[in-house]
């Protein structure tokens, strides 16, 4: 009888083994992408100002900024999140009822300045989507499923926090939407190595291609560009 096989390899020499396995089959980059920046807000990013705040690779805002802009300049989405609760939390729902410190999930109340996004972010507000979602799925009741839609994109470029929470959940979400489905290294975080390096295994394995920062900025850089979306559609407005 098959049993679970045991390892004495720490997360992060996992991680290494799993990314340097060329066997590994990819899904791929598609015809069109939209950047999915998630819960880049202060209360995961600002780590002199809350204890919630992680920081993994010191140049992740920078290398978002820069896949932002290469994705923004050939009319591809690009799509921003927070996470941020009414005064009741009702909007939590279960999530919010495991803990109830100042600093709990809940407790980011819309408004709040743990819920603004870094501002080391360069967020073109007149075209960017910034969305607030409630769970850990970017997919689960936002705007976003219908905003890849109408952008006709066949492929997700996911970054930010954290990766084993809200971007593992996201990648699941997104390949079962029927994405491909793709994470630069560099460009996600998490609070601790363990769940970090392991989550990355299994988004590789199963949900995604990892990829380094560099090669989704090549891959960006050698596109040709999209069409404006509604002049690709012949709309008149």
């Amino acid at each position: 009888m098959p049993v679970m096989q045991t390892s004495d390899l720490t997360a992060r020499q996992y991680w290494a083994e799993t990314k340097s396995n060329p066997s590994r089959a990819k899904f791929g980059f598609g015809e069109k992408a939209a950047i999915i920046n998630i819960d880049l807000q202060r209360a995961y990013t600002d780590i002199e100002a809350y204890p919630t705040a992680y920081q993994t690779d010191p140049r992740q805002i920078e290398y978002i900024n820069e896949l932002s802009a290469l994705a923004r300049a050939r009319n591809m989405p690009v799509i921003w999140t927070y996470v941020a609760y009414m005064d009741s939390a009702d909007d939590a729902g279960v999530w919010g009822t495991r803990t109830n410190t100042p600093h709990s999930l809940q407790n980011i109340k819309v408004g709040d300045p743990r819920a603004e996004l870094d501002p080391r972010l360069a967020v073109d507000r007149k075209r960017d989507a910034i969305i607030n979602k409630r769970m850990a799925s970017v997919f689960h009741e936002t705007l976003i499923p219908s905003l890849l839609v109408w952008h006709k994109v066949d492929t997700v470029i996911l970054t930010g926090g954290s990766t084993s929470g809200c971007v593992r959940a996201s990648a699941v979400a997104s390949l079962s939407h029927g994405y491909r489905t793709v994470v630069p290294e560099e460009c996600v975080a998490d609070k601790h190595e363990i769940p970090h390096f392991a989550n990355l295994c299994d988004i590789m394995l199963k949900y995604a291609d990892v990829e380094p920062f560099a090669a989704v900025r090549q891959w960006l850089e050698a596109h040709p560009g999209c069409a404006p979306v509604r002049e690709a559609r012949g709309c008149p407005f």
